[in-house]
């Protein structure tokens, strides 16, 4: 599907409400704010001046009736320094604008940002990453544009309507009612005209889009089609998607001849009919001279074209609206409490883990019940294994602990103290969780081992490198620790990404593990350094593993099986394997078999 671009941005009514939730986006503007003020001053002299020049320019022509050469040069000089001082006021509108719109918006970019990052998984777990970036992304980039061109634009073709229409009216009531009567609405009809062409101009594209993703897939899928000897058969897909491309594209061609045709006929028709009814009026003595003429025609193009452009600048307005009101939802979404605290500042626990009836369904989900009245406990230095089918909830139990979400009924505490009553940052700070799939940063490999201590020092960093087995393959790399890790550590292997891991883990020291099925999708060789730096990892501190293979967690100090959200076993993996019919001696059987 092709991806949505800026201008198929939805729209909003403007309303008083809509308007005054736009201005709340004053609010970022800091001290800059009078430079959008200002900016709007340049904007009335720029329209001022642009009004000016017809006049005078009908009154220079007719400096050649009168034939008054001095006249002629006076005009001539003014009409150059109203030349000169539109550029100037022109100059200064621009860059204040633009200079009051970056500085607003860096600091609406950095809220949003700021406020986005501190939201609650509930929050993420209902939203689209695609449709968050696009908040930072397209709906900025178009309140970016509104603020820096469309917004002064639109005034300006306001002003120049407006004043335009009075010049014309002091000029000659009757040929502006024949004006006013024929050129908006030849302008109006050519700016739908447009759209509709454009309409059909966009659909021509995504037909395109749609025949190059039918490329895609088949040259990334290569092997399979001739495999299957289906190489026809995607010449024969692809073939009608080009005729479609072929008929659309056809059919657009059809109206923008159209198009030419009502411009040539109807926009410059109605300027032959305002001139050739001013010589009327010339004639019969109701116009006093040629340059009123000329000075009515130029103001019939200004008012024509700026009726044109007003109707699509307005269209943009109503986007720009949208987008505000869209990155102010954000804004207004309740952060989870978060301070900013360094790592050492941090008060330690002690990592006793005490889970108590406890139940929870997901907030997307709230009628299936993903655990039920779960009890366990884990006391410090414990190593504690999760198992079970999947979907059974063993992920969710480490969610819960981190708190990514509060809990339907029961107790889950830690210390003897319920982890609601823990600031995040103590909560979290005294915990480290190492993935099955491990996503690193796209900076150093310095400073994603960093992440788990941002103000360690280097000794400290090569030390959690060495204990997590990582320091060799680091030093084997050119640049060492300074070594790009690529985005997400593709550069990587799955078992260096792991150490790295441990290492953020190791250096973060917390009182709390979770092990995610952490070598899970590793080959032998990096399974064994792995278990090796994660031994080292669990050492003095309660380890939460979760694990699907269970040779992993044979000496685990408790091991708890689940099922459908309860815990239905727990004990030692001797004690375990010798339930008769027990689910953890399936599961041992299945995988040992």
């Amino acid at each position: 599907m092709p991806r949505r671009v800026e201008n198929d941005l939805p729209k909003a009514k403007i309303s008083a409400s809509s308007l005054k939730q736009t201005f709340k986006i004053f609010q970022y503007a800091g001290n800059h704010r009078w430079k959008f003020f200002v900016g709007l001053i340049f904007l009335a002299l720029t329209s001022a001046s642009a009004l000016a020049f017809p006049k005078l320019l009908g009154m220079l022509v007719d400096c050649a009736r009168e034939k008054d050469a001095g006249q002629a040069a006076n005009l001539a000089l003014t009409l150059g320094g109203i030349l000169f001082l539109q550029a100037i006021f022109s100059f200064f509108r621009l860059s204040l604008f633009v200079n009051f719109t970056e500085n607003t918006l860096a600091n609406l970019r950095l809220s949003l940002y700021g406020n986005l990052i501190k939201l609650p998984m509930t929050f993420f777990s209902q939203k689209r990453v695609g449709e968050l970036n696009s908040r930072l992304t397209a709906d900025i980039s178009q309140i970016q544009d509104t603020l820096t061109t469309t917004l002064a634009e639109f005034l300006r073709q306001f002003v120049l309507i407006v004043g335009g229409v009075i010049f014309l009216a002091i000029i000659s009531p009757k040929l502006t009612l024949m004006m006013l009567s024929i050129v908006p609405l030849v302008a109006v009809a050519a700016v739908i005209f447009g759209k509709f062409i454009r309409k059909y101009s966009k659909n021509t594209q995504d037909k395109i889009a749609e025949s190059q993703v039918i490329v895609e897939e088949t040259l990334q899928g290569i092997s399979n089609v001739k495999a299957f000897a289906n190489e026809w058969y995607e010449i024969n897909r692809y073939d009608q998607k080009i005729r479609e491309i072929v008929q659309i594209a056809i059919k657009g061609g059809l109206y923008r001849g159209y198009f030419a045709s009502f411009i040539i006929l109807c926009l410059f028709g109605s300027i032959v009919s305002v001139v050739w009814f001013g010589v009327t009026l010339i004639i019969s003595g109701e116009m006093q001279n040629i340059g009123d003429l000329i000075s009515f025609v130029l103001y019939s193009i200004f008012v024509g074209a700026s009726f044109g452009g007003i109707a699509d600048l307005y269209s943009q307005l109503q986007k720009a609206i949208g987008a505000t009101e869209r990155v102010f939802e954000l804004l207004e979404e309740t952060p989870e409490a978060i301070k900013s605290v360094p790592q050492s500042d941090i008060p330690k626990i002690k990592g006793d883990v005490m889970f108590r009836d406890v139940a929870f369904s997901y907030p997307s989900r709230k009628e299936i019940q993903v655990l039920k009245n779960v009890n366990f406990t884990a006391d410090f230095g414990q190593k504690i294994a999760l198992v079970g089918p999947s979907g059974t909830g063993k992920s969710t139990i480490a969610s819960l602990l981190l708190r990514f979400y509060d809990i339907e009924s029961g107790t889950i505490a830690i210390d003897g103290k319920d982890i609601s009553q823990y600031d995040l940052e103590t909560l979290r700070g005294n915990m480290s969780i190492v993935p099955q799939d491990v996503i690193l940063f796209g900076g150093t490999i310095r400073e994603n081992i960093a992440y788990g201590k941002p103000e360690a020092t280097q000794t400290e960093i090569e030390t959690a490198a060495k204990r997590a087995n990582a320091y060799d393959f680091i030093n084997s790399f050119p640049e060492k620790f300074e070594t790009i890790v690529g985005e997400r550590g593709i550069k990587l292997s799955g078992g260096q990404r792991q150490r790295i891991a441990i290492a953020r883990a190791l250096l973060k020291n917390p009182a709390i593990l979770i092990l995610d099925e952490a070598t899970s999708s590793l080959d032998s060789e990096s399974e064994k350094l792995v278990q090796e730096a994660l031994e080292v990892l669990m050492e003095g501190r309660t380890s939460l593993i979760i694990a699907h293979r269970l040779s992993t967690i044979r000496n685990a100090d408790k091991i708890l099986v689940l099922d459908k959200g309860e815990v239905v076993e727990q004990g030692t993996h001797a004690e375990l394997i010798n339930v008769e019919n027990g689910l953890y001696r399936s599961l041992s059987t299945l995988q040992f078999s």
